[in-house]
């Protein structure tokens, strides 16, 4: 009743995470899974990366995380206003977790739709 689960292996997995992966794929044939983990896998950003890129908005360019996460608008905010004076960047160090949840997540929908697909 032991099975291999391919999310494990992701680092900085979340519980929540691995719950909307299990729910994602629960309609998915294995080659599909297989398929959409291959997808999402490649796509998903690791919470600890956004802290890091985060972190280096103290040091460097404030809001490197939100280019990451393809909010290239708020990016270039964070650049003209340094970080919202860094209370913006504090915010994000604080909230690291759930900009990389709600990434994820948008990741998720897209591997889904492609792996349904069959691409």
């Amino acid at each position: 009743m032991n099975t291999y689960n391919p999310y494990m292996s992701l680092p900085g997995i979340t519980s929540e995470e691995m719950a909307v992966l299990h729910q994602a794929t629960s309609s998915l044939s294995d080659t599909q899974k297989q398929s959409f983990y291959m997808i999402y896998s490649s796509k998903r950003k690791s919470p600890q990366d956004i802290l890091l890129f985060t972190l280096l908005g103290f040091i460097g360019i404030a809001g490197i995380q939100r280019f990451l996460v393809g909010q290239v608008a708020l990016g270039i905010f964070y650049i003209l206003t340094i970080g919202f004076c860094w209370i913006g960047t504090i915010v994000d160090l604080i909230n690291h977790q759930s900009i990389a949840n709600e990434y994820n997540q948008k990741m998720a929908y897209e591997s889904f739709n492609i792996a349904k697909m069959g691409v």
